[in-house]
């Protein structure tokens, strides 16, 4: 008649070892990366913005979890795409990494050192030519929208006459030659004076062999124009890719010298490109912004703005349908 009391004995001595055993793992996990649980707090995406002697510049970052004991993550700096980081190191709410140069001056690693600042975070960055900038980061918005938007009336961006409604910076190279919005060679970008939240783009462009563009997505997501076979294996860095972030399905240009079209939806993070009526990219989320962006202020509306400092591009319709 014993035997029952010890059956239940002994399961509920193998039930408080699980539950031992489990909390010792819980515990191990938060040991292994700094000791205390706080590191949780780092862990999602952060909108940087870099002091550079005054003149601020974005940056991104975002942190995960790899396993039970590694912090991970990606990196956007003001130029170039995003950068896997291989280690987060923290302790003590303090953090740190190093990432190599992509496209800057320079040989050093970067250095990234920061720390938990109330909501946000802060620190240092070191460049791969030695200079050392303070930034600020916040987090970064989740910007889910709850119900489909209402479309406004389209608005020509380009008039197909002149820069009207254009900001023109020195040393413009922009001109319109015949109904056509060109940048002979490489120079400035173009930005338009309105801004807009969530709305739908169609863009007409046509570049040169070997050339290289790109539409800004708020001033701060791009969408790659750029010389890529058709065939290719899609890259995040290729033509109609996001940059750094989403490659399209298929690489579905008609090649240099040709007419073709980009028809972008963008909702929130969410993103749909249409390549010369072709869906490539179906309502996918950008993490974060791209390189070049304008500013990381990824909760405020944006423009649209065109990159122009590399080669030669043209552009004969800009037409955007912003939500109400």
């Amino acid at each position: 008649m014993r035997k029952p009391f010890l059956v239940l004995g002994l399961s509920c001595m193998t039930l408080l070892s699980v539950v031992h055993t489990v909390s010792a793992g819980v515990n191990s996990v938060e040991k292994a990366v700094n000791g205390t649980a706080d590191y949780k707090e780092l862990i999602g995406r952060w909108d940087i913005t870099i002091d550079e002697n005054g003149k601020p510049a974005p940056a991104w970052l975002e942190v995960k979890l790899s396993g039970t004991r590694t912090l991970v993550g990606y990196f956007v700096a003001s130029s170039g795409s995003a950068r896997p980081v291989a280690k987060v190191n923290f302790d003590n709410g303090k953090f740190s990494f190093t990432i190599p140069p992509q496209w800057e001056n320079g040989d050093l690693d970067f250095v990234i050192e920061g720390a938990l600042a109330g909501a946000g975070i802060e620190g240092t960055i070191t460049t791969s030519e030695g200079k050392k900038y303070n930034w600020k980061g916040v987090k970064a918005p989740y910007l889910k929208r709850t119900a489909a938007p209402a479309w406004g009336k389209a608005i020509n961006l380009f008039n197909g006459k002149d820069l009207t409604g254009w900001e023109i910076k020195e040393k413009n190279q922009w001109v319109v030659k015949n109904g056509i919005l060109t940048s002979p060679h490489g120079g400035v970008n173009l930005v338009s004076r309105q801004t807009f939240t969530d709305f739908k783009l169609h863009v007409e462009f046509r570049y040169q062999k070997g050339s290289n563009s790109g539409v800004y997505l708020r001033g701060r997501y791009e969408v790659q124009i750029e010389d890529s076979p058709k065939g290719t294996h899609p890259s995040s860095v290729l033509f109609s890719g996001v940059y750094g972030f989403l490659a399209p399905s298929e690489i579905e240009t008609l090649g240099p010298d040709q007419w073709q079209s980009y028809d972008i939806t963008l909702i929130g993070r969410m993103v749909t490109i249409a390549v010369n009526g072709k869906t490539v990219i179906s309502n996918q989320e950008i993490p974060g912004i791209t390189g070049g962006a304008l500013d990381s202020n990824e909760g405020e509306p944006g423009p649209i703005y065109i990159q122009g400092d590399h080669g030669p591009i043209e552009f004969r319709k800009i037409v955007i349908t912003p939500a109400q």
